[in-house]
């Protein structure tokens, strides 16, 4: 049987200066976990790190450690420093949060600008490889650790537009599930974690949301992720969940039916009937 995987104590969370990132970010401070926020500006990184740091003060047990990071995800050496810094800084990276990202324009592909669309191949995809190639090995090194992605719907289907996004965020999936199958064994902790429509700059200036009224709360992404944290669901390392239909509580009760089983919750293609070999 594997051995369990202890509760993080630190954690790196990218796209930490504002939006999901920089909510999960304070939710970890708040949980007792020592953070390093990554922002593209390391100014604005800095600052939002004092203003987390600010806030530790009010947890029981003293203020935590928080570290603002700038680094572009897409640039790999300085994501290495980046990695570096936090680690000689934390002591390790327990739980890797990847939050940074962005949505091309809403056009099909062929009206699609094709700097933007790469920028955000780069961004969603490349991003999360960096930091992954970077942190796991000090995972493994110590016995294990966990990753999240911040997936979306759009990796389960497809969407009309926006086909960066789409495709990245499919790739995004498909990268968590292969550091799931290779990394296991040796404690690494995988999860897509979709966190529904929270109203962010960017979900804000999407024509598909213009005219939306009921958001998703950041809260509950934030929850997921304190559960995941605290080892609480790692039965679903390797699979995709989404805050809209799934809570920590919830995934425990169909854990205890059996769930996810050996290909629940992961990419897969759809069959056509009980007769498709595919199945």
């Amino acid at each position: 049987m594997t051995a369990r995987v202890p509760a993080a104590r630190t954690a790196l969370v990218t796209g930490g200066t504002r939006g999901i990132g920089r909510a999960v970010a304070a939710g970890l401070v708040a949980a007792g976990l020592d953070v390093a926020l990554l922002g593209r500006d390391a100014v604005t990184a800095r600052d939002a790190a004092a203003a987390l740091a600010a806030s530790a003060t009010t947890v029981p047990d003293g203020a935590r450690t928080v570290l603002g990071l700038g680094a572009d995800v897409t640039d790999r050496a300085a994501v290495d420093r980046a990695v570096a810094a936090a680690t000689a800084r934390l002591g390790s990276v327990d739980l890797l949060v990847n939050a940074a990202g962005l949505v091309d324009a809403e056009v099909p592909l062929w009206e699609a600008d094709p700097d933007e669309w790469w920028d955000v191949l780069e961004t969603n995809v490349r991003g999360p490889f960096h930091l992954a190639h970077a942190v796991v090995p000090g995972m493994l090194a110590r016995g294990g650790g966990r990753v999240v992605d911040l997936a979306s719907g759009a990796s389960t289907h497809e969407m009309d537009g926006a086909s960066a996004y789409n495709a990245s965020k499919t790739a995004l999936a498909r990268l968590g599930a292969n550091l799931h199958v290779t990394g296991f064994d040796r404690g690494l902790r995988t999860f897509e974690v979709a966190p529904g429509v929270v109203r962010t700059d960017m979900t804000a200036s999407m024509r598909m949301h213009a005219d939306r009224t009921e958001w998703t709360p950041v809260e509950r992404t934030v929850e997921m992720v304190l559960a995941i944290a605290r080892g609480d669901l790692d039965a679903w390392s390797g699979c995709f969940v989404r805050v809209t239909t799934d809570s920590p509580a919830s995934l425990r009760a169909a854990q205890e039916r059996g769930a996810p089983g050996p290909v629940g919750r992961r990419l897969r293609p759809v069959p056509w009937g009980d007769d498709d070999p595919l199945r």
